[in-house]
């Protein structure tokens, strides 16, 4: 649940983020070089720009709105959420398309620090107006269902695949919810149901698709024909490496894994999510300098949509390492960056008494 709510959360940033820069009342220097920050996922940097920008009253809606997400960046999200009501507060009397995107902006940082009846209340109201927007519809369903609200929470759900016209990547997103909540029956059922209807699905699809239903021999052959294909291969080489990898690890050749993490990296290697998964796989393999090679070469990438996970991850593999004191030491420096992740802390406990 944590990598579904973290994936939305980067596609939400980035799409807003491009929508609305520049869309309020006035363009300003501050503003423009916090929201420049945060499209290059530099948040401590970004919160500095928006203070300076409230501080020099430029406009203000503008100003708590970029600090909001800057505060979601860095999971704080309760911080994020008195950020975007100050925005809201500072708008016109009219609302607008600004105020309506701050509103989902709320309602996710609501949804992630776990306030789910106030997330749903902002979300019946943006639905209200948006009676077509499937990413509404999909996270409302995500807090009902955390909110225990199961009925409501797959009616949403299934609203949102229908208003996605049923795409894989809606349709996965829904099994990976119900999954984490004690409903991988009924997501399965929706992927089931999906692939046996699926004539125009593409091989790539399939696979994933077999993938989650842990049908690894039928992904593994509907990926190796996906990357076989030189249109698929041309539209999602680097996510059919990524699945395909995945779906050898699963069926226990990690070396093979690794060789066509490897190979891709070769040729593209910009790419941080299969470096992350190549030192997953190497850590599950016990290479841990590997591992630990691996995560250090996606840090080394600006604009690195994984910082916090391969940070963690780098702490990991020098526990593995028997590297105690430099965990230890890099653990105090992403608890100050991320202090509310609960796994960091009963780590970094761990390491104190080493």
């Amino acid at each position: 649940m944590k990598a579904v709510r973290k994936a939305f959360l980067l596609l939400l940033i980035t799409i807003l983020t491009l929508i609305c820069v520049g869309c309020g009342k006035k363009s300003t220097e501050n503003i423009d070089a916090g929201m420049t920050a945060i499209e290059n996922l530099q948040y401590s940097e970004a919160l500095a720009c928006f203070e300076k920008a409230i501080v020099n009253s430029e406009d203000l809606e503008l100003a708590y709105r970029g600090q909001g997400i800057a505060y979601m960046g860095l999971t704080q999200y309760e911080d994020a959420v008195i950020s975007f009501e100050k925005a809201l507060k500072s708008s016109g009397m009219f609302p607008g398309a600004l105020e309506y995107d701050i509103n989902f902006y709320l309602a996710t940082a609501k949804y992630k620090m776990g306030d789910n009846a106030g997330a749903i209340l902002v979300f019946d109201g943006i639905i209200a107006l948006e009676k077509k927007n499937k990413d509404a519809y999909f996270l409302r369903g995500c807090a009902k269902i955390a909110n225990s609200e199961f009925e409501g929470g797959i009616m949403d759900l299934e609203k949102a695949m229908e208003l996605s016209d049923n795409s894989t990547e809606m349709l996965i997103d829904a099994y990976k919810v119900l999954s984490d909540n004690g409903k991988e029956q009924e997501g399965s059922a929706y992927l089931t149901q999906a692939l046996e209807k699926g004539t125009t699905l593409t091989d790539f699809e399939k696979g994933t698709i077999s993938y989650y239903l842990k049908d690894y021999e039928n992904a593994r052959n509907y990926l190796e024909t996906a990357r076989t294909n030189e249109k698929e291969k041309a539209d999602n080489e680097a996510s059919i490496v990524y699945m395909l990898g995945q779906t050898y690890e699963q069926l226990g050749d990690n070396n093979y894994a690794a060789v066509l993490y490897e190979g891709y990296l070769a040729d593209n290697p910009n790419n941080v999510e299969i470096y992350n998964q190549l030192g997953l796989c190497k850590l599950e393999a016990e290479d841990y300098q590997g591992a630990l090679t691996a995560f250090q070469s996606a840090l080394q990438i600006e604009s690195n949509s994984l910082t916090q996970n391969l940070k963690y991850n780098e702490i990991v593999a020098y526990e593995y390492l028997g590297e105690f004191t430099k965990a230890k030491v890099l653990m105090e420096a992403y608890l100050k960056a991320y202090p509310d992740d609960a796994t960091a802390l009963r780590e970094y406990d761990f390491l104190k008494n080493r």
